[in-house]
């Protein structure tokens, strides 16, 4: 399994994926990716659940103190802020030079409201690397991870390693899990209280969404977020739609709001692009930031944004 030096496809940008069943196969599939990339002066980063992360730490010894290590279940919980946060954040570092980061967004106890957007999101890096000199190595948990996801991560990544060896996916298709996961939202709960927003709302909708988290039980630091990503929703959808419906309600440990309108977003790296290169956007990079999660469905019929926040810090 060992990843060597050669390029696994022709392109600049490298976006493999390492199938490992047991601590074994996971060190024998990134240990020999870091250490290619350090001989040949390449930075590098790892980011992955913290587990995997201390034991490649301890695999690597001393060279690990020349890699960027993160933890992705808090660097990238809410998968939306993985490639702005993540992966150009370092790429963006070191211009001109070839970037080498091994990245594991999807693991076993993501919840079934979080994959839609991992698996959105591991389509989107190839959009997002596309022509950079880069390679990006995601690994997938065979033991753990079901079937879907591993079907998804054929299409999401052009290269498949494990421990056969190496091999084109010839399902590598990343707009159809864009597309499959720019589905319809569950509809809110009955309990779900709404506002509608327009121009001169734009205040109340602020304050009335704090109201609604503190009796809720949102942290004074969470109440913050929630106005921050609640202001630039109901903004954005002012601004593009003239306005739309606010939704709020508590499930499953969350506090969940949304804001529909009959916009639609067509840049499917809105909110994951830095804000100096995009000129639009940037409010959407600025909800991934203070948010646990954001799902977001557009289309013709119009779009739908909803975020949430957990109610225990």
């Amino acid at each position: 399994m060992p990843v060597g030096p050669e390029r696994t496809n022709a392109q600049p940008f490298d976006h493999p994926a390492l199938y490992y069943s047991g601590p074994a196969e996971y060190l024998a599939g990134t240990v020999p990716f870091v250490e290619t990339a350090l001989a040949a002066g390449e930075p590098v980063a790892v980011s992955v659940p913290g587990p995997n992360l201390d034991l490649l730490r301890d695999a690597l010894g001393p060279a690990s103190g020349h890699v960027l290590m993160l933890d992705m279940t808090e660097e990238g919980a809410n998968p939306g802020r993985i490639i702005p946060g993540v992966l150009r954040e370092f790429a963006d570092r070191h211009p001109g030079r070839r970037v080498s980061i091994i990245g594991e967004p999807i693991w076993p106890s993501r919840t079934e409201v979080e994959y839609p957007a991992c698996a959105q999101h591991e389509a989107l890096i190839n959009l997002a690397f596309a022509g950079r000199d880069a390679a990006i190595l995601c690994p997938y948990d065979v033991d753990g991870l079901d079937d879907r996801a591993l079907a998804d991560s054929l299409a999401t990544h052009p290269v498949l390693i494990d421990a056969k060896g190496t091999r084109d996916s010839g399902d590598f298709d990343p707009q159809r899990i864009i597309d499959r996961y720019n589905r319809p939202l569950p509809a809110p709960p009955r309990h779900a209280v709404e506002r509608s927003v327009d121009r001169d709302s734009v205040d109340n909708a602020r304050w009335f969404t704090a109201a609604y988290g503190r009796n809720a039980g949102l942290s004074a630091l969470r109440l913050v977020d929630l106005e921050i990503a609640v202001t630039e929703l109901v903004t954005n959808s002012v601004m593009y739609a003239g306005g739309g419906l606010l939704r709020i309600w508590t499930e499953d440990g969350h506090l969940v709001c949304e804001v529909a309108d009959s916009g639609r977003i067509t840049d499917p790296l809105a909110g994951r692009r830095p804000v100096d290169e995009y000129s639009q956007g940037g409010g959407l990079l600025l909800v991934n930031a203070v948010v646990d999660l954001l799902r977001t469905r557009s289309g013709p019929e119009g779009t739908t944004q909803r975020l949430y926040l957990r109610l225990s810090d």
